[in-house]
């Protein structure tokens, strides 16, 4: 994730002050004020002399979600033999689930079927992945992202990560959990 991704992230789930995310996220602070002058164009943050406050989450979520990118962040994919829950329950220690699997374990629902595993990893995870899930033909059904220090200490992605994840991907019940996260996190009426 681009360095303006994660400052977005971290401006959605509620930081402060710009000074504190460029501190959190060892960035300049001009780097950090040219993220959030986006949202502050579009009325999604305030901008205040000593801070900034989020004003329309929605909105925020869906311009971060616009300009997230997963094929360029994309680590490892193959085909994983066995059911989703199979291969979910053979992940390494250390990954952060996200999208699907993410939703699943954070409500113990799911709003519909799905058919991939998309979860965070870094290089350990990665080398372990590969281990358990050797390169395969065939379509994709895990996806591991390159994992951000941000969200290392986690098991599942932020709600506001898993919803740009969610919104980015284009199986039809990727709209499906979206629409109940979205419920889920007090954005629908």
């Amino acid at each position: 994730m681009k360095k303006s991704g994660l400052v977005l992230l971290e401006a959605i789930r509620g930081a402060k002050t710009q000074k504190g995310i460029a501190e959190k996220l060892g960035i300049s602070l001009s780097t950090v004020n040219n993220a959030i002058a986006p949202l502050a164009r579009i009325g999604a943050i305030e901008k205040r002399k000593f801070g900034m406050r989020i004003v329309d989450k929605e909105k925020a979520l869906t311009y971060f979600a616009s300009i997230r990118n997963i094929p360029r962040d994309v680590a490892y994919s193959t085909r994983a033999d066995g059911t989703i829950s199979g291969i979910e329950k053979l992940m390494p220690s250390g990954v952060v689930y996200t999208a699907f699997s993410a939703y699943r374990l954070r409500f113990n629902e799911a709003p519909a079927d799905y058919s991939e595993v998309y979860v965070y990893a870094g290089e350990s995870e990665l080398s372990e992945l590969k281990k358990r899930f050797p390169q395969k033909e065939g379509p994709a059904n895990l996806i591991a992202i390159k994992m951000e220090e941000t969200i290392k200490q986690e098991k599942i992605a932020p709600n506001e990560l898993m919803f740009a994840d969610l919104w980015n991907l284009k199986e039809w019940y990727a709209k499906e959990f979206l629409k109940a996260l979205r419920q889920k996190m007090g954005l629908e009426q």
